[in-house]
């Protein structure tokens, strides 16, 4: 694997293209794994808690449906963004949680966040 470039270098090559090993753009996993309406908000909450259980999701976002929610969460747990850790207690209950992997993405999000507040007014104009 490529040691992490530097943003002056990725700049300098970005126009050459940048490849993983496989040959792939390196960004196209990550936006495939959050494509859809909703996980990125989900994952939003997850910036905010430490760990979050369904129906405080649910009341996070309450125009999603319970059906898209569980849908989104296996699918953020299966691509390895989040942990669901279940608690055979009395009475039963699940909490998710950012994985190492989903806390990388932290940065990341700092950055869209950053980018949004100074576009805001362009976005919101169109």
């Amino acid at each position: 694997m490529e040691e992490y470039i530097s943003y002056e270098e990725y700049l300098s090559r970005l126009k050459s293209g940048i490849l993983t090993d496989k040959g792939n753009c390196p960004v196209t996993p990550l936006l495939i794994m959050l494509q859809g309406k909703w996980k990125t908000q989900i994952l939003y909450q997850f910036c905010m808690h430490d760990k979050v259980r369904f129906g405080e999701l649910k009341k996070s976002l309450p125009e999603i449906t319970n059906t898209m929610l569980t849908t989104s969460l296996r699918e953020l747990e299966k691509s390895g963004l989040i942990i669901r850790e279940q608690f055979n207690e009395i009475p039963p209950h699940v909490e998710y949680s950012l994985s190492e992997m989903g806390k990388d993405l932290l940065p990341v999000f700092y950055s869209i966040m950053v980018w949004g507040f100074k576009h805001e007014d362009d976005i919101l104009n169109k």
